[in-house]
């Protein structure tokens, strides 16, 4: 105990003691003061110390307050009355001295070392029991977790402070919609938000509100607390003996519903519990590792549409993807069979042609519900800044508040005792530029974010009802092409069945099931151009050049074997496959007018 020490004050009179009975030589070995003696305890090396000079015949008599100061284990104990026998060394407690090379000596304080070690097994016992009936209970709560405290009765309530509470719910609200922790971590970076955590002051704990770790962030998505749980007992303790001493360590964590105490709706939640295992699976599946499924990771930048979706109708592995050519880039979609083990490769295919295949069956099904998203998409956008209006008004709120203690303490201090009102009136100045600097940052809106005009809402509208276009941009990402497809998608089962010819079955979430087949794309052979690209191209390129004949074909609507828009070169290359006879550009004609004319006549000048 820090201000209970009296019985650490009689330890240390036992030396004067020992200098009245005559002993002139006394060494106080206090170097274990304050440690664990107990079995997996750390090193005690003021024991070891005395046990080494009572080895070396330097040490005449022992002195302990109490013998359970000696004797915390039977180890311990034998080991240094065995050593004090063979050197004729004494020991002695606050009432007697015992030779143990006396046979009643030697029976009292084996008695008394043996009691001793009982009392200790038993006090400990009783304390590990008590703490565990307050666990079962509830109560037990050493420190509450950001954004709860303890009531009169030791229950876990929500903080009153609704900065703390908003604060909180924000976390799992930017974690649903990132699905990642490290997005969430970045996002409350990126907008100068604040979180509460709790810090020493002044011997105990506060709440201060500052920018987020990252691994704050996970603790609290971990965190069962705030689903409503109590959980004690998560890592038990074990004993381990490592070069030749017994160590204590705490074990792996076990799973939430198999801890020593597991109180389910105990207290309110910030989010129920099944979202809290949801967000358990999302983290343990945004994990980094060889063995775990793409399918359920955070969507990535690669262009394989179905990573981690594809499965062999075969031998019913997942297929891996592996991004080939010249920037590596193109994702070939393989099935690895045994070829671990020696044998063959199951099933390989180039992946573009397939995603494009696959994108038109997943365009035919949410194409429908395109002006309800676009509309959805208009009400987020139009609330993205609401979070951070949110929490600018509760950190202005808080401002305000200590602005005017501040001002309170100084309006009342003595203006003469220039010492304290000084130190007042700097608080209070640097409070009020608090203030101040908030209500800029609230006044000024997030640039990120913008009230959509009335212009960019009827765009916004306008691509619900041509979903396929939005597809399709160049500017439409692959992370969210794979997030829309994995949240509609639970697998698709694949096979070459018949030889140059992939089946599909496509999974739905809910449950339906489609299938469509198609060739399968030949190494180095891509689709090839439409017939009717190929009578427009035929009939135009006899006068038109291949910049022109691009330009008719974009605004037809035409698009090359690839899915990909026209231009000058790709019509000379499929000019050029076809053995169609064209020019590149088309040649000028003096007696033909178009848009694009212009007179070179020096009369023109």
């Amino acid at each position: 105990m820090q201000h209970n020490k009296e019985s650490q004050q009689l330890q240390y009179a036992l030396a004067q003691h020992a200098q009245r009975l005559g002993l002139t030589r006394v060494e106080v070995i206090d170097d274990d003061l304050g440690a664990s003696a107990s079995i997996g305890g750390k090193r005690r090396e003021g024991f070891e110390r005395l046990l080494a000079a009572v080895a070396l015949g330097d040490v005449g008599v022992v002195f302990s307050r109490e013998l359970s100061r000696l004797s915390r284990t039977d180890t311990d104990w034998c080991r240094l009355l065995e050593l004090c026998q063979i050197f004729d060394t004494l020991v002695a407690d606050a009432e007697h001295i015992y030779d143990l090379s006396l046979l009643d000596d030697q029976l009292v304080l084996g008695i008394k070392g043996t009691l001793s070690v009982v009392e200790l097994k038993i006090i400990r016992q009783r304390m590990l029991e008590g703490v565990l009936n307050k666990a079962r209970r509830g109560e037990l709560c050493r420190m509450p977790a950001p954004g709860y405290v303890l009531d009169p009765n030791s229950r876990l309530v929500k903080d009153p402070d609704l900065r703390v509470q908003e604060a909180i719910a924000l976390v799992f609200t930017k974690f649903r919609e990132t699905g990642s922790a490290r997005q969430t971590f970045r996002w409350f970076h990126d907008h100068d938000v604040s979180l509460p955590v709790n810090k020493p002051h002044a011997g105990s704990w506060k709440i201060v509100f500052q920018l987020p770790s990252l691994s704050f962030v996970t603790d609290v998505l971990r965190n069962p607390i705030y689903a409503g749980a109590y959980v004690y007992g998560r890592r038990p303790t074990e004993k381990i003996v490592v070069d030749g001493r017994k160590k204590k360590r705490q074990r792996n964590g076990v799973p939430i519903e198999h801890a020593r105490v597991f109180l389910q709706n105990n207290h309110e939640a910030y989010i129920d519990w099944q979202s809290f295992q949801e967000h358990q699976q999302m983290l343990r599946n945004n994990v980094k590792n060889w063995e775990r499924d793409e399918s359920v990771g955070p969507a990535r930048s690669g262009k394989g549409l179905l990573t981690g979706l594809l499965r062999c109708r075969r031998c019913g592995r997942k297929l891996h993807v592996r991004y080939w050519g010249k920037s590596g880039t193109a994702a070939r979609y393989v099935c690895p069979g045994d070829n671990e083990l020696g044998g063959h490769y199951c099933l390989g295919f180039g992946g573009s042609t397939v995603d494009r295949h696959f994108a038109r069956q997943l365009l035919a099904v949410i194409s429908p519900s395109g002006l309800e998203a676009s509309m959805l998409a208009c009400t987020q956008l139009e609330k993205q800044d609401d979070a951070r209006c949110s929490e600018l008004t509760c950190q202005l709120e808080h401002a305000k508040y200590e602005t005017l203690r501040a001002f309170e303490q100084y309006d009342q201090v003595d203006p003469r005792n220039r010492l304290v009102a000084s130190e007042l009136e700097r608080l209070y100045n640097d409070k009020l530029e608090q203030q101040r600097s908030i209500e800029a940052k609230l006044a000024v809106p997030d640039a990120t974010y913008r009230p959509l005009a009335d212009d960019e809402r009827a765009k916004l509208l306008a691509l619900g009802d041509n979903f396929s276009e939005v597809w399709e941009s160049p500017h439409c990402p692959p992370e969210l092409k794979k997030r829309i497809v994995r949240a509609l998608v639970e697998e698709v089962l694949v096979d070459e069945q018949p030889k140059g010819t992939l089946d599909f079955i496509v999974h739905w979430k809910g449950g339906v099931h489609t299938h469509f087949t198609m060739p399968k794309p030949q190494a180095g052979v891509g689709e090839q151009t439409t017939i009717d690209d190929l009578d427009v191209i035929r009939l135009m390129a006899e006068r038109y050049g291949d910049d022109q004949i691009a330009r008719v074909l974009n605004k037809l609507g035409r698009r090359t074997g690839k899915g990909k828009r026209w231009n000058q070169q790709r019509v000379a290359t499929a000019r050029r496959n076809h053995g169609i006879a064209g020019q590149r550009h088309q040649p000028v004609d003096p007696d033909l007018f178009t848009l694009n004319w212009r007179c070179t006549s020096p009369r023109c000048e």
